[in-house]
């Protein structure tokens, strides 16, 4: 269990933690891996986000989930790129949080992965949090706790 008076600190930078889904770049489950390779070469991440229509969460999408697509049995080849959808072969069984969440569990789940969706009771994508945005709030913390405690020796 976090410490309250470390828990406040950490939560008074609360309104950081999410990204809104509105500003993630993400794919749709129907786009052409053609068109999610683009993507995720252009925006330099090694994952993302798959969404569908109705911006309802449905997975993730990998770099090395499309490299292995590409791997043929003696060459590299963009063909399979054009005719397969992200929908064939997206992650499904996705580590993600429920809005809103709950930082003790989501401060576990960071340590093994960069950054979780994070997903409304009806499946719709609001946003991701990341394990950089919590390391600032840390940075944070453990710079001004003196300021808001007095810190004993034991």
């Amino acid at each position: 269990m976090i410490a309250d008076a470390f828990q406040n600190l950490l939560l008074e930078n609360k309104e950081h933690f999410l990204i809104p889904g509105e500003v993630v770049a993400s794919v749709q489950e129907n786009n052409s891996l053609e068109h999610a390779f683009i993507l995720l070469t252009t925006v330099k991440y090694s994952s993302i986000p798959v969404l569908d229509n109705h911006s309802k969460f449905k997975g993730m999408l990998t770099m090395p989930l499309i490299t292995e697509t590409m791997l043929g049995l003696d060459h590299l080849s963009f063909d399979s790129l054009r005719k397969m959808t992200v929908k064939d072969v997206m992650q499904t069984d996705v580590v993600t949080i429920k809005d809103p969440y709950d930082i003790e569990e989501t401060l576990h789940l960071l340590v093994d992965h960069p950054y979780l969706p994070v997903i409304s009771d009806e499946g719709d994508f609001t946003g991701i949090v990341t394990r950089r945005e919590m390391m600032k709030s840390f940075n944070r913390v453990a710079h001004n706790i003196e300021k808001e405690y007095k810190i004993e020796e034991r």
